[in-house]
């Protein structure tokens, strides 16, 4: 098995002046990420340009691309910073806002004063907890305890008001005057129904409680009386001192304080905290580096912020030996983040148990209702107006029968008004008609409670259950390359996949692979891109104690530029040439390790890091000689062509997403320093020195734009020499910003922008992000489906052009509307001159279709491009509404250099202004607050963390799924769902109807035929199972035939399966089919003399048999387990009842038995069965073939083969309606 080390060669610190300048420098700045300047942010102002608006527009060729630009006079710079994951307060979410105290500035950049602060005492648990009783290291995940149990799960339940009317039915029936049923038998169903739901909840926590005895047993090495013992986790406390070994899990956040690597340096593996598996380095100050807790005695004090969710900031001083240091996020290990390749660490723990920022980031994604679950309860408000109805005539005609019998009540059974019980005298068993009355309508409730369906909701979960499973398990979205199944992470919305309308997508990392490769470069105005010409060379090699190392990823280069970089020339161009590699190779934050392979004399190179652009520029550097074997807290070793050079690193200034570069300070072997730096061309090309070398700056922006066309990211490199008097004030300006309790952030930015500034520019490099496999026809599928697709990307504008073309979202016939505005006034000109323009297209593409003879106008379709900038004008203002506007009539729309707080804006601005469905999909934390704010999630199982799977309804591991997961599991599970609701309603409803007609014709007593124990057994047991059956397996249509006409996904846009008029149509066939349940028994034994209980079993069986059988009706694909769920129920019914009248002592003993002799009752079964679903047969019949929908079409085409076996057919589908606005 390959062992891996880090290739880290110790060497001592050097003793003369510049040791005090060799101090690591890190900021505590948001994640780093300094290979993707287009992610994290935003817009810069563009270049001044004057107002333009050109069309070109060829009405007579079609093929030919149109363009409408539309751009505005620059303004002043604009920036929208990330949103971090500190609490944002009460105040409301800006998506737009470009101010500086903007709720979406990252936690790490917020400041701290004395009030905010937390005191650590290091090694001093007591006094750190004297004042301040900190949070201990036990954790507690699971909800419930054995006491708060019952109560809480109840009350959680009872969250859904239909629970709470059948606890208040039940409460009725326990009352005599209104015992209508057995008092035990009332409360039956929803006490099954609670007791199934509390066994769920209760294994679930158990599971939790487990997991979190394991967790908080397991042991970790405190220091205890100058020893360092065995201590359970959940008994560390804040401000002890920690010793972690090699692959050890961290038990707490701590702040390092030395490591077994002489320069402090410590390698952590993050991946049970953001799922990301590269190694980050974590370093001790060297204040700290040589204490021995368990030799001398250490103390300090540490002032950090308080806990926070930021798992990519900390903000703190450290006071020890006289000395104020500050500490940021590289100087922090986090609780489940686990040691690699470093034999051990000490820390003193800062956060502990729920403070941890593992804990703090544990919660969920935000519940979502599905849509069809929200629609069914407006169905369920009319069936309680039916039942409120029903109830209300019962209790009318009541008292009309009341008041006509009135003489006779003395001697009738029901209402015997006198007592003739011996030396009685008195009323009996009557209360008069006002309150017989309302006794009437409460009893009528309790015998028709049915229609209000309490087992759909048990129903729901279990077919959503039973969905999950197949689809996790469809082998269609099973990803190989990262050995990742489809999960489902929510079970509530599973119905909403096939009712989607919008998806808004990230691109890098979710339309492309985020595996980057260096594909050209640019370098003092050269362009070395290689053409067809790019060659895999034999790889650079070094040899360093007898062992040949090799990066461990292969790149092609240019053979030109390989040359000119191997002749260790001193020429001007070769020193170019030299101090460009040299940046993409210290310009970074990568950890060199060493991988073995099957040749013992040969060893890889693994570059690690956080970032996919960083590895690639770090693999070119190498692949052109320049390769980085070493890296420790205080220098850099890079073999240049065979000689190693070593770099004291005297400052770091990673990425942020305001300056959108990263430097570093170098000390170079000849004594130099230098500042590399390299980011975003909008950011760089401003701090270039302009005054020399334009033509140098002309030709890179040139080729930055060919690269960026080419859909290429690009980054620019520059540098410049520092004088001895530049560092010295740049490092004095350093450590007054580091150790400032007020406003670090902002001063350490300034001490950045302060140092990068009058760079001479290197050049740039152009990285290919791939695309996924079956990207392009994964968006053609789903745009033929009637889905628009937007991408929202942080990159360019013109890289996400390129990309659109190449994914084709972009084709050469649509016209593009491009808004690049850089004030509102202009924002708005835009809009209302984009409106103008894409009706006019509408029009005149309409008036030629029709000129032309077409038989429907067809307009010509539009794509809207829109960069980040003009969206802080327009998001959170009254432009919103014309943005959606001119958004609705455009077929695509490309949002570039938007930030994340940007990417829920624009989602936002669908969802609230449509009826229609939105779905978000993402792969980085920038794609959180998107995912969350969309009807549907998604998150990809990528490069980048598992942030947006763990914010995710959904998760998959390629773009691509999203085909097989929408159009074929989103259609059948609406299609099931929807179907399962109505049938619900129907079955409930005609049991209710068959009571209501007895009631009508009993003087309106409320007694029943039906064996109480048959009416609780028949939502249950009788009719229960089959419509779960059917709603897991039925399938409408093939997946074949779904993935060859995405058209069919438009049976959920135009809510085919599930709407008003199929409610509506179900009632009434309710309605007759009770009728017929009802009446043929009544007419049959008329003038016979049978009893009530025969009777009653008469009218279970059919009902029973009634609602199987037109549940088979509509199944589409029969298997065996559908067979024996429907069947099966029907004989489990007769089963029942047999056992049910064979006990004595219950009402209607033996009743079966006798009336199933006759052929009457076998015959009045027949004739209810036929005649109650004749119409629906009739109905069903006349409808399909005269109007047939497109699913009815293509199941024919499945039944009877491919049209095109049988002539010229052509399947027609149903036309893409606009949506619906709100």
């Amino acid at each position: 098995m390959a062992s891996e080390r880090p290739l880290l060669i110790p060497s001592p610190r050097i003793p003369n002046t510049q040791d005090l300048l060799t101090v690591p420098v890190f900021l505590d700045l948001t994640k780093p990420n300094s290979g993707r300047p287009g992610s994290l942010s935003v817009m810069e102002s563009k270049n001044p340009a004057e107002n333009s608006f050109s069309v070109e527009h060829n009405l007579s060729s079609s093929s030919q691309r149109s363009v409408f630009s539309i751009q505005s006079k620059t303004s002043a710079g604009n920036s929208i910073r990330e949103g971090g994951f500190g609490d944002s307060g009460s105040k409301p979410v800006r998506y737009g806002s470009g101010r500086p105290d903007s709720e979406a500035l990252a936690m790490s950049q917020k400041e701290i004063n004395d009030e905010d602060a937390r005191l650590i005492y290091i090694n001093d648990h007591e006094k750190t907890n004297e004042r301040f009783q900190f949070a201990g290291n036990s954790i507690r995940t699971g909800k419930y305890s054995i006491i708060t149990f019952l109560p809480r799960n109840l009350f959680e339940q009872f969250h859904r008001v239909a629970y709470i009317y059948f606890l208040a039915i039940a409460v009725l029936n326990q009352l005599p005057q209104l015992a209508v049923f057995g008092r035990g038998v009332s409360i039956l169903p929803l006490a099954f129904v609670l007791l199934v739901t509390a066994v769920k909840d209760s294994y679930e926590d158990y599971r939790r409680h487990r997991s979190d005895l394991i967790e908080n047993n397991r042991l970790a090495s405190v220091l205890v009386n100058d020893q360092f013992q065995p201590k359970k986790w959940k008994d560390i406390r804040v401000g002890e001192i920690i010793k972690i070994q090699a692959e050890e899990t961290i038990p707490c956040d701590m702040v390092l304080l030395s490591t077994s690597d002489p320069t402090g340096v410590a390698y952590v593996q993050t991946i049970n905290l953001d799922g990301e598996s590269n190694l980050k380095t974590r370093y001790a100050k060297q204040e700290t580096l040589l204490k021995m807790p368990d030799k001398e005695k250490v103390g300090g004090l540490i002032k950090c912020e308080k806990p926070n969710r930021n798992i990519y900031g900390f903000h703190a001083n450290m006071e020890i030996d006289g000395k104020r240091l500050s500490l940021g996020p590289s100087n922090i290990l986090l609780r489940g983040c686990q040691i690699k390749n470093t034999e051990w660490a000490l820390g003193v723990a800062v956060y502990a148990g729920r403070d941890t920022k593992a804990m703090l980031n544990s919660s969920g994604a935000p519940s979502k209702r599905s849509r069809l679950e929200t629609h069914m309860n407006f169905e369920i408000i009319i069936l309680s107006m039916f039942l409120v109805a029903l109830c209300t005539i019962v209790s009318i005609c009541a008292v009309v029968w009341l008041l006509g019998h009135r003489e006779e009540l003395n001697y009738l059974p029901y209402y015997r008004k006198a007592d003739f019980s011996e030396g009685a005298d008195g009323d009996y068993n009557y209360y008069g008609w006002g309150l017989e009355t309302v006794f009437t309508f409460l009893m009528s409730v309790i015998v028709f409670q049915i229609m209000i369906p309490i087992s759909l909701y048990i129903s729901m979960e279990l077919v959503r259950v039973g969905q999950a499973y197949f689809m996790i398990r469809d082998s269609q979205m099973y990803d190989e390359a990262s050995n990742s199944r489809f999960q489902c992470r929510a079970l509530n919305i599973n119905e909403d996949l096939g009712q989607i309308k919008y998806v808004f997508s990230d691109k890098t990392g979710t339309l492309t692979e985020n595996k980057m490769e260096f594909q050209c470069a640019s370098i003092w105005g050269v362009d070395y891109s290689g053409g067809n010409s790019q060659v895999e060379q034999d790889e650079y090699s070094v040899e360093v104690e007898g062992k040949v190392l090799r990066p461990k990823m292969k790149v092609k280069t240019d053979p030109g530029l390989l040359q000119i970089s191997s002749s260790r020339t001193d020429a001007k161009e070769g020193k170019h040439i030299h101090d460009f590699f040299l940046a993409l190779a210290a310009c970074n934050t990568i950890v060199p390790l060493v991988v073995d392979t099957s040749d013992p004399t040969v060893k890889r190179i693994d570059y690690q890091g956080e970032s996919p652009d960083e590895q690639a520029l770090v693999y070119a550097a190498a692949a052109y000689g320049f390769m980085l074997i070493e890296r420790t807290s205080g220098h850099i070793v890079i073999d240049i062509q065979g000689k190693r050079q070593r770099f004291n690193v005297l400052g770091l200034h990673e990425f942020d997403s305001d300056r959108k570069r990263m430097s570093v300070i170098l000390g170079c072997p000849d004594n130099s320093v230098k500042v590399f730096v390299k980011g975003a061309d909008t950011t760089m090309f401003s701090v270039i020195d302009k005054a020399s070398n334009k033509n140098i700056i002309r030709a890179t922006e040139a080729h930055l734009h060919a690269y960026s066309s080419l859909g290429l990211r690009t980054l620019v490199v520059g540098m410049r020499e520092l004088s001895a008097s530049e560092f010295e004030q740049w490092h004095s300006s350093f450590e007054v910003a580091s150790t400032a309790l007020i406003g670090r952030a902002a001063l350490l930015r300034k001490v950045a922008g302060n140092v990068e500034s009058n760079l001479s520019l290197l050049g740039a490099s152009g990285i290919e992000d791939k695309l996924q496999q079956g990207v392009p026809e994964a968006i053609e599928c789903l745009r033929t489906a009637g889905i628009k697709v937007w991408v929202l990307t942080g990159d360019k504008q013109e890289t996400a052009i390129s990309i659109g073309y190449s994914s084709k979202l972009l084709t050469r016939k649509m016209t593009q509307i491009i808004i690049n505005s850089n004030s509102k006034e202009s924002c708005r000109r835009s809009l209302e001159d984009a409106i103008t323009m894409s009706k006019k297209l509408k029009t005149v593409a309409g008036v030629t279709d029709n000129a032309g003879g077409s038989s429907e106008a067809r307009s010509t379709p539009v794509a809207l491009i829109i960069d980040g900038t003009s969206l802080v004008y327009i998001l959170d203002s009254e432009l919103e509404e014309q943005l959606f506007q001119l958004a609705s009539e455009c077929s695509v729309v490309l949002c570039c250099r938007v930030a994340p707080l940007q990417k829920a804006g624009i989602v936002a601005l669908a969802k609230n202004r449509t009826a229609d469905m939105t779905l978000a999909i993402g792969d980085g934390a920038n794609d959180v607050s998107m995912i969350q704010m969309a009807d549907v999630g998604v998150g990809i199982s990528g490069q980048e963390g598992r942030q947006a799977v763990m914010a995710s309804d959904f998760s998959m591991g390629q773009f691509r799924f999203l085909v097989p997961l929408l159009l074929v599991h989103g259609h059948w599970n609406y299609q099931r769902m929807g179907y399962m609701i109505l049938y619900n309603f129907y079955r409930n409803a005609v049991m209710v109807f068959v009571l209501f007609w007895y009631v009508l014709f009993t003087c309106f007593t409320l007694t029943t035929a039906i064996n109480e124990w048959s009416s609780v057994l028949y939502s249950i047991v009788y009719t229960s199972l089959p419509t779960i059956v059917v709603g897991i397996l039925d399938k409408d249509l093939s997946r074949r035939t779904l993935l060859k006409y995405p058209q069919l996904y438009g049976a959920g846009h135009r809510q085919e399966c599930y709407n008003s008029k199929l409610f509506w149509l179900t009632m009434v066939d309710t309605l007759w089919q009770s009728v017929a349940i009802f009446f043929i028994p009544l007419l049959a034994y008329w003038h016979s003399s049978i009893d009530i209980s025969s009777i009653g079993d008469l009218w279970i069986l059919a009902v029973v048999i009634m609602v199987n059988i037109h549940l088979a009706m509509d199944v589409i694909r029969w298997t065996w387990i559908t067979h024996a769920a429907i069947w099966g129920s029907i004989i489990a019914t007769f089963i029942c009842v047999i056992v049910i009248d064979a006990i004595h002592y219950l009402i209607g003993y033996w009743a079966f038995f006798e009336v199933a002799k006759t052929g009457t009752f076998w015959l009045c079964l027949l004739a209810i069965v036929i005649t109650g679903l004749i119409p629906r047969f009739v109905l069903k019949f006349i409808c399909q073939y005269y109007s047939p929908s497109d699913v009815q079409i293509a199941r024919e085409v499945e039944k009877f083969g491919d049209p095109r076996e049988f002539g010229a057919v052509q399947i027609e589908m149903n036309p893409i309606l606009d949506p619906q606005r709100r």
